[in-house]
C-alpha cells in the first residue's frame, strides 16, 4: 500500500437520502400515509419502531419529524445546485412508495407522485450527476399495514410488484442504478420501522418476522426478473446493513456466536444472489421453532440473481456468548458486546474504518458479485458558528480513515462500484428521530422539535469531500 490512496476514475463518489428521512411534504401532491409517518420523536417512539404498538395512530402529543423531513420535497433544486458544485457523481434517494399509491393497492398510480420524481431524477440528470434509487427504503404505505397486515401478508408481493413496475416503466432511462429494499436484513430488528410489521401479544414474533422477510425476498426476486425484462441495460442490486461479527474472544463458544450471528446477517444475501437459502438456514428457524410456509413455486421465484451486493457501514460488531459477562454496545439496533479497541461515536457506534475493509473481503469471497458501499457516515452534534460555519474535523477523519481502507479494498482486487455518504444534506435520523445527530457535509437549520429556518450551509466537510472528488487521492 503506497502513502497515497488513489481511487480510479470509474468509481463513483456520491450522497444518500432517503424519502421518508428528507422529503417532507407528508399529504401534498396526493401523497398517502406511510409507516415512517406514525413513529414519534421522543420517549415513546421506541415502542412503535420496534413494532409493539399494535395500531399506531397520530395524536397532537407527539411530534413526527417525518412529516416535515427537511423539506427537499420543496428545497430539490437548491439542494441538487450544492450537491453539484461539490461534484458529487452519483445520487441516492428513495421513492416514497405511498407519494405513488397513496394506500399501496391501487392499480394506478398517482401522477402527482411521478411528476415530483420524474423532475427530480431529470434535474439530476441535468447536473451530470448517475441516480441510485431504492425503491423500498423502511416505507409501506399505511393502507397495506392496517389491511393487510404488512408484510406477513403474501398479497403485499404482488402489490410491491406493481409500485416496482411503475417506477422501472416510469423511470428506467433515468436511474443507473436500483436497489429493491433498503437494509433487508433489519426487519429482523426494527419490525416496523423496518417493515411495517406490528406484532400482538399473542403471535409468534420470531415465525411472524422470519414469515414476512420470506415474503420480501420474494418480492425482491420478482422485481429482479421484471427489471431485467423491462430495463435489460439496467443494474439492480440488493443491500444490507453490512459490518462484520467479531469473536469477542477465542473461546470457541464465542467464535461459533460470531459465525452464527453473521449467517442471520446474511442469509438475505445468499437468497438474492445464489436463489435459495443457505444450508444452515433450516437448523436455524427450526432452533428458533419457525416453520416458513415456502411453496415449490417459492423456490423457482427466488432464482432470480441481483447484478450487485449494496450494503451499509458504519460499525463493526463483536459476538459473545453470554451477553451479561460484558458491557453492552447498545448503540445500534444490532446489539453486540463493547469493544475495548474501539472509540465510539456521540451516539455509542463503534469507529471501526478496519472493519469496513473486512466486511468489504467478507462479502465478496462469499458472493463474488460487484460491491457498491451506499451508506457510511459519522452522526455527530455539530455547531452552526455565528458566521454560518461548520468546523467538522471528526466528519472528515471518519470518512478519511474508511476510505483509506476502501482503497485498500481496491488493491485486493475486489470490483467496487463506488462509496456513497449517509445523509449527505442533514436530514431526520432513522434510529433515534432527532435532527441533533447530524451526518451531512451540508447543514441544514432544523432542531430536534422541528424548529429552525431550513436554511442550508456548506460545512468544512464539504470542501473536503469536494476536494477528495476533484483529486481522486488521499494523501
Amino acid at each position: 500500500m503506497t502513502e497515497t490512496s488513489q481511487f480510479p476514475k470509474s468509481f463513483l463518489f456520491g450522497g444518500a437520502i432517503a424519502a421518508n428521512q428528507a422529503e417532507g411534504a407528508w399529504q401534498e401532491g396526493g401523497r398517502g400515509l406511510s409507516n415512517i409517518d406514525m413513529i414519534p420523536h421522543g420517549p415513546d417512539r421506541m415502542p412503535v419502531k420496534l413494532g409493539y404498538v399494535s395500531d399506531p395512530q397520530l395524536d397532537a402529543q407527539h411530534y413526527y419529524p417525518s412529516h416535515s423531513g427537511i423539506d427537499f420535497y420543496h428545497h430539490y433544486q437548491e439542494d441538487l445546485d450544492m450537491l453539484a458544485d461539490m461534484g458529487l457523481e452519483i445520487f441516492r434517494t428513495s421513492i416514497s412508495w405511498s407519494r405513488l399509491f397513496p394506500n399501496g393497492d391501487e392499480s394506478q398510480p398517482n401522477p402527482e407522485g411521478l411528476a415530483f420524481y420524474q423532475n427530480l431524477f431529470e434535474a439530476c440528470r441535468q447536473r451530470k450527476m448517475k441516480i441510485l434509487v431504492t425503491l423500498a427504503h423502511f416505507d409501506i404505505p399505511m393502507g397495506l399495514v392496517r389491511d393487510y397486515g404488512s408484510w406477513r401478508n403474501r398479497q403485499v408481493i404482488d402489490f410491491y410488484l406493481n409500485f416496482a413496475e411503475t417506477c422501472f416503466k416510469a423511470f428506467g432511462q433515468l436511474v443507473d442504478y436500483w436497489i429493491t429494499f433498503n437494509e433487508i436484513n433489519i426487519v429482523l430488528h426494527s419490525p416496523f420501522s423496518g417493515a411495517g410489521l406490528t406484532i400482538s401479544e399473542n403471535e409468534y414474533r420470531d415465525q411472524v418476522l422470519f414469515q414476512a422477510a420470506h415474503h420480501m425476498l420474494l418480492a425482491s426476486s420478482k422485481a429482479v426478473k421484471s427489471f431485467k425484462n423491462l430495463c435489460p441495460q439496467g443494474q439492480i442490486g440488493c443491500m444490507i446493513a453490512g459490518g462484520s461479527f467479531y469473536p469477542y474472544s477465542c473461546n470457541p463458544d464465542d467464535v461459533w456466536k460470531a459465525m452464527m450471528d453473521d449467517r442471520l446477517n446474511t442469509f438475505f444475501v445468499d437468497v438474492q444472489v445464489h436463489g435459495e437459502y443457505p444450508f444452515y438456514m433450516d437448523n436455524i428457524l427450526k432452533d428458533k421453532n419457525v416453520s416458513l410456509d415456502i411453496t415449490e413455486e417459492d423456490r423457482q421465484t427466488l432464482k432470480s440473481s441481483v447484478d450487485f451486493v449494496a450494503f451499509s457501514y458504519y460499525s463493526s460488531r463483536t459476538s459473545i456468548a453470554d451477553m451479561s459477562r460484558v458491557e453492552i454496545n447498545s448503540g445500534n439496533v444490532v446489539k453486540s458486546a463493547k469493544n475495548p479497541y474501539l472509540q465510539v461515536s456521540d451516539w455509542g457506534w463503534a469507529i471501526d474504518p478496519k472493519g469496513l475493509r473486512i466486511t468489504i473481503n467478507s462479502l465478496y469471497e462469499k458472493y463474488r458479485k460487484p460491491l457498491f458501499i451506499v451508506e457510511n457516515g459519522l452522526g455527530a452534534q455539530d455547531i452552526l458558528e455565528a458566521d454560518k460555519t461548520v468546523h467538522d474535523p471528526y466528519r472528515i477523519a471518519y470518512m478519511e480513515e474508511h476510505l483509506k481502507e476502501v482503497a485498500k479494498a481496491l488493491e485486493d482486487n475486489i470490483p467496487l462500484i463506488g462509496y456513497i455518504s449517509w445523509g449527505i444534506l442533514d436530514l431526520v435520523s432513522a434510529s433515534t428521530g432527532e435532527m441533533s445527530k447530524r451526518y451531512g457535509v451540508i447543514y441544514v437549520d432544523k432542531d430536534d422539535q422541528g424548529q429552525g429556518t431550513l436554511a442550508r450551509y456548506k460545512k468544512d466537510s464539504y470542501y473536503w469531500y469536494q476536494k477528495l472528488i476533484t483529486d481522486r487521492n488521499l494523501d
